[in-house]
């Protein structure tokens, strides 16, 4: 595996999640050129095996890895063509926690600035609360966030890579696919703007995860007149936080029920939770098992 210290962006190990197109082939090439820094990387490509050529994919990867000498982890699963968009990221994602863990590292994506912006507005027009606008705030790096499209082309290009087209981005029965065709048109300048409307809704979610953090604690049992005296909107914010910390992170409209429970359900009565769990309410407390 090549080997490079004092990362600029990352002390870890980097399991760099590449699929053979444009976009991962150019995060690869510039992390080989150490773009982002010095440090131990492997690649991992999982073939979802929804498409025909699929196999084309890892073995244009597998080559590449090969040919550079670079450490290469791969699986290949067979979902078949009528296999959702969910279950093709949740198994992909499952096998590159798999790699992170096996290298004490962390996961590195492709994501782009049109990821970014095609994702907040998919999250609208399902009806996202505030925290939709605050995407790709998570544990995985994604270098080159602030690229485009037009920008990763253009590196390719010149740098004479090759990589794979993947035919199902241009299916319009998926709503990524069918925003991206709405979003190609959009001016630079609201580009920008929802760019900086990004950076401030992470900017704003984490000072308040930073507070709940501080406000709330786990423990056995909490008081049911806290949550009482709450407006709506702050009482779920805290029920979200405090579902997380169990263990047992709920939606908004899941914590919404959950509250609209602490203020009305009499005593010993129980609040369903995913996994099989629950709440229990006393008189004056709730607590989560």
């Amino acid at each position: 595996m090549k080997s490079r210290k004092n990362a600029d962006f990352s002390d870890k190990v980097a399991v760099l999640a590449v699929s053979g197109g444009v976009d991962s082939m150019t995060m690869l090439h510039k992390v080989e050129a150490g773009a982002f820094g010095d440090f131990d990387f492997v690649v991992a490509h999982f073939n979802h095996g929804i498409r025909e050529d699929t196999d084309d994919d890892e073995k244009l990867v597998t080559t590449y890895c090969q040919n550079h000498q670079l450490r290469f982890e791969r699986r290949k699963q067979s979902l078949g063509q009528n296999a959702s968009e969910a279950l093709a990221r949740k198994r992909r994602y499952e096998f590159l926690n798999y790699v992170a863990k096996k290298y004490h590292g962390e996961i590195w994506t492709a994501h782009h600035q049109d990821d970014l912006i095609e994702t907040m507005a998919i999250n609208l027009i399902r009806g996202t609360g505030w925290r939709g606008l605050a995407v790709f705030d998570n544990h995985i790096k994604r270098p080159l966030i602030f690229m485009t499209k037009n920008d990763i082309y253009q590196y390719a290009k010149h740098n004479q890579l090759v990589w794979r087209n993947d035919s199902t981005n241009a299916d319009l029965k998926y709503l990524r696919n069918r925003v991206r065709k709405k979003m190609a048109q959009l001016p630079d300048v609201k580009r920008k703007k929802l760019v900086t409307l990004w950076q401030n809704q992470v900017l704003i979610k984490r000072e308040i995860d930073d507070i709940l953090s501080k406000l709330i604690k786990k423990d056995v049992v909490y008081a049911r007149d806290f949550y009482e005296k709450l407006d709506d909107t702050t009482a779920i914010e805290v029920l979200r936080a405090l579902s997380k910390m169990h263990g047992q992170p709920l939606t908004i409209p899941q914590s919404a029920d959950l509250l609209q429970a602490i203020r009305t359900y009499q005593p010993h009565k129980k609040f369903n939770l995913p996994n099989d769990k629950f709440v229990i309410f006393s008189k004056s407390r709730f607590s989560m098992l």
